[in-house]
């Protein structure tokens, strides 16, 4: 079992209590509008847990060089695609849904709307989850992020934590 922390949409806050949600993980993941390299070190030195994430469309070069656009990777036995900009099902971006078919994803993780959503997709057989924004910057209200568990192929155990108001 592999228990995950999924953030997105930091725009370079990173809230010292997003720490203290992290004490039983193995893994952070990241969906990109990280803000600035620095809080992605941060968020990895301080936890001291590995960070897998992708970049975002405010990042710079500085993410860019260390992180991908897109990342499809295994975690236990389950595929996992990540994608910044990825929709939701029934709203895909593009080219998204082709990929969760090409790559067989059983999880498809995105931000950038900073709308918390988990939504499975029974055309696909794949779930999707955006962790809202943990981030001060944007509409949103409550800053937002996902603590769950992968056990072989299947996802456990889902909490929406809240942080905080935006302010």
């Amino acid at each position: 079992m592999t228990r995950i922390a999924l953030l997105s949409d930091t725009h370079g806050y990173l809230d010292p209590q997003v720490f203290t949600h992290l004490s039983n993980c193995d893994q952070v993941w990241h969906a990109g509008d990280f803000g600035n390299l620095q809080l992605a070190r941060d968020l990895e030195q301080q936890s001291g847990l590995p960070l897998t994430g992708v970049f975002g469309n405010i990042d710079g070069t500085d993410i860019r060089s260390v992180y991908p656009v897109e990342n499809c990777f295994t975690c236990e036995q389950l595929v996992v695609f990540m994608k910044h900009i990825g929709g939701y099902p029934g709203r895909y971006a593009p080219g998204v849904k082709a990929r969760l078919k090409e790559t067989k994803a059983g999880l498809f993780i995105s931000g950038h709307s900073h709308i918390l959503k988990v939504q499975f997709d029974p055309e696909l057989n794949c779930l999707h989850m955006n962790p809202g924004a943990a981030g001060k910057l944007g509409w949103h209200q409550v800053r937002t992020m996902i603590r769950f568990e992968i056990h072989d192929k299947e996802m456990r155990n889902c909490e929406v934590i809240e942080l905080g108001k935006r302010g």
